[in-house]
């Protein structure tokens, strides 16, 4: 989400030069308000000022927004207007994401020049397993100190890091880091850290799993250690409880892992007006849907959920889900069943955004083609459009049915596909 923390920064917690880093070996990076950073890179006369990257005139999301916005208590995800109302002084960019792409594709390059152990979260964190880079480049809180150097020499934008021997802990170290700051919390040092902190801070802990703790009187995590593990069950039932129990006592056995695959790949998009015509809609949910299907080919998958999501202009939110018989890659195969999913909905009012989303992932180069394939023929028509995407860019063909004045200007990834960093 553009690197949006809770947090305004006014919690900021950092380590001196010279803090203990016994124990240590995982990095949790984080640019801070990249989205924004980007923007203020681009155009210096923006810095210092409250700045929101979101989408055009009055409508869409804010995608980020700069420190001194946030003080205001704008967020990412919400709409516009909202923030222009806490913050009416603040200036709105329309974000550029090929730049934001860009910058993040050299960021990870700067990563893995230190170690090849980078586990990318989304476009502006990522994981790094040091321990292997201690003979080459220093101790974690050495490499963490040159990382945030070489990340500003080379690009100008500046980033938080958390040091810790855990995933879980470097990652709360960070957000508490920000903006622009080092937090080092070494092995000896990991209890006492996490009791003092309130349990929204676990991961996974959102509002209301917090507000569910809270009402039994667990604010901080000392509290959770001080409480029978079925009290955290009950809270949060056996699978949540368990793995919050699990954080909050310093226990996350989970490697970096460099070959992370994506969960789900979609795309959605925020209409300038409201849209009521279902024959618009349709339309919209193929073009998303050959976009769909189109990164899946580029990626080398096939998926065997589709899902649907459909929020109403008075921000009502619906998902509908459905399984495939075989995996696909299909835009025809993907959008019939988007299309499928609409149509079973009772359209009560005008519409205000729409997506499609690719899930359950496999490779392509898994298991056998059926004997004959059913969507030979739109196997074709797919192949012609990546042929013609690769030519003449993005949006530039599309099929007779979704021609018509462009809409999807504004379709976003739902997830920024990551650099590929080969």
């Amino acid at each position: 989400d553009g690197g949006m923390g809770r947090g305004d920064g006014s919690g900021r917690m950092v380590s001196p030069d010279d803090a203990d880093d016994t124990g240590t070996r995982i990095l949790h990076v984080d640019m801070d308000a990249f989205y924004a950073s980007v923007e203020v890179l681009d155009d210096p006369s923006l810095a210092g000022k409250p700045l929101i990257v979101g989408g055009m005139e009055g409508r869409g999301v804010v995608s980020s927004a700069s420190y001194e916005a946030r003080r205001y208590g704008v967020r990412s995800a919400m709409s516009v207007q909202v923030a222009l109302r806490l913050c009416p002084h603040a200036t709105v960019v329309v974000p550029h994401f090929e730049r934001y792409a860009a910058l993040s594709r050299q960021v990870m390059g700067i990563f893995h020049d230190i170690t090849p152990l980078v586990e990318p979260l989304s476009i502006d964190e990522a994981f790094l397993d040091v321990s292997g880079a201690r003979r080459l480049w220093g101790t974690p809180g050495q490499i963490a100190r040159m990382l945030r150097t070489r990340v500003k020499a080379e690009t100008g934008l500046v980033c938080s890091v958390g040091v810790a021997a855990t995933k879980h802990v470097a990652k709360i170290a960070s957000t508490r880091a920000k903006p622009d700051g080092m937090l080092i919390v070494s092995a000896p040092d990991t209890a006492s850290f996490l009791a003092a902190l309130p349990v929204s801070a676990l991961w996974g802990v959102g509002p209301k799993a917090a507000e569910s703790l809270e009402n039994r009187g667990i604010r901080l995590v000392a509290d959770i250690l001080a409480s029978p593990r079925s009290v955290i069950e009950r809270a949060l039932g056996p699978a949540g409880g368990e793995r919050v129990w699990q954080l909050a006592h310093g226990v996350d056995p989970r490697s970096v892992e460099t070959d992370r695959v994506e969960k789900s790949i979609g795309h959605e998009e925020t209409f300038l007006h409201d849209i009521a015509d279902p024959t618009v809609l349709r339309s919209e949910l193929r073009r998303l849907s050959d976009r769909v299907a189109a990164r899946l080919r580029d990626g080398g998958f096939r998926a065997r959920t589709i899902a649907l999501k459909l929020r109403y202009a008075d921000f009502t939110t619906l998902s509908r889900a459905s399984s495939l018989p075989e995996p696909t890659d299909v835009g025809q195969r993907i959008g019939d069943v988007a299309i499928g999913l609409f149509e079973a909905l009772q359209l009560t009012q005008p519409v205000r955004l729409i997506g499609v989303r690719a899930e359950k992932l496999q490779h392509a180069g898994g298991g056998l083609m059926p004997l004959w394939d059913d969507d030979a023929e739109w196997r074709r028509v797919d192949a012609a459009l990546d042929d013609a995407r690769e030519r003449f860019g993005g949006g530039a063909v599309t099929r007779a049915s979704v021609l018509g004045p462009r809409r999807d200007v504004n379709a976003l990834p739902t997830n920024p596909r990551l650099p590929r960093t080969e």
